[in-house]
């Protein structure tokens, strides 16, 4: 059954969860609930109303594990882009919103922009950003809570940038004791660079482990 959140502060199981993976409706998009919700294996999708969500398989990537390809590798390398961390949340969420997509709406709306930029500034959602010349070519953004990092979204405006910062991100996370890397669900972008899914429960014991853990810091 699909639960209906008001102001209380609390999410169902979400081993509970509807056959496509609904949790819940309701609620806001407050900091402390979003925490809640990424600590508790659940993300939102949708702001009027608000629907909060647990998908099952789970899309992530193994971070001990990651699959680096022969040009991806070059580019690395090659070293033709500049990556950074958290010095663009704003422009890198905003060009997510912007990326191409089916249809031309997008589930990034302001109000979701606002939420995670307050979550920013609370310190648990951080950007990468892949720069060349100077101009913002590529990033993406997501939500660090205990050992977790849950993948938000990413966009390109040039070829590989997304993948080079997701590929310094792996880096970054391994270094600072992550245990769970999130992609909610896969893509054919997130499978090129290895994805993989496991069920639900697989997922919740792992992420009950990554919870148990505070990394030094993003």
């Amino acid at each position: 059954m699909v639960a209906i959140l008001d102001e209380r502060l609390w999410f169902p199981d979400p081993l509970r969860a509807r056959g496509d993976g609904l949790v819940a409706i309701g609620g806001d998009l407050s900091v402390a609930r979003l925490k809640l919700a990424y600590g508790s294996g659940v993300f939102p999708w949708t702001v009027d109303p608000i629907t909060w969500w647990s998908p099952d398989p789970r899309g992530i990537f193994e971070l001990e594990n990651f699959h680096v390809s022969r040009s991806l590798r070059y580019e690395l390398k090659r070293g033709r882009m500049t990556v950074t961390f958290d010095t663009a949340f704003e422009a890198v969420i905003r060009g997510c919103a912007k990326a191409p997509r089916d249809g031309d709406s997008t589930w990034i709306t302001e109000e979701f922009i606002r939420a995670y930029i307050r979550l920013h500034e609370a310190g648990h959602a951080h950007s990468v950003e892949a720069w060349m010349d100077g101009e913002l070519v590529g990033g993406l953004y997501g939500v660090a809570v205990g050992g977790l990092f849950a993948g938000e979204s990413m966009f390109h405006r040039a070829s590989n940038a997304s993948k080079v910062c997701v590929a310094r991100l792996v880096e970054r996370l391994n270094a600072s004791g992550f245990k769970v890397f999130d992609t909610q669900m896969v893509t054919d972008a997130t499978v090129s660079l290895g994805a993989i899914e496991i069920r639900r429960p697989e997922y919740l014991e792992r992420l009950k482990a990554a919870m148990g853990i505070d990394p030094p810091g993003f």
